[in-house]
């Protein structure tokens, strides 16, 4: 089964995550902040979460890479097309 997450409306500038299955159960919140202003709600959440993995991934910190292989997590930073527009 493939799970599709589920986003919760968006809603007092908060938009959520549930992230779910059988073995986890939890929820991601992206709200404004200090680095998010300059996307619109819509797109909030993909500039918070990139952002926020291109920063954490950057840090070269053996704990994060160790721990992000355990999990089976990886993430890279990709051009950013000039085109398109938040």
């Amino acid at each position: 089964m493939i799970y599709d997450p589920n986003f919760d409306s968006q809603k007092d500038g908060i938009t959520r995550l549930t992230l779910k299955c059988a073995h986890q159960n939890g929820m991601m919140y992206a709200i404004p902040a200090d680095k998010s202003w300059v996307c619109d709600e819509d797109s909030r959440f993909a500039h918070v979460v990139a952002g926020f993995m291109g920063d954490l991934t950057s840090l070269n910190d053996p704990r994060v890479d160790a721990l992000m292989q355990q999990w089976g997590l990886y993430y890279r930073t990709l051009p950013i097309d000039s085109e398109v527009e938040d």
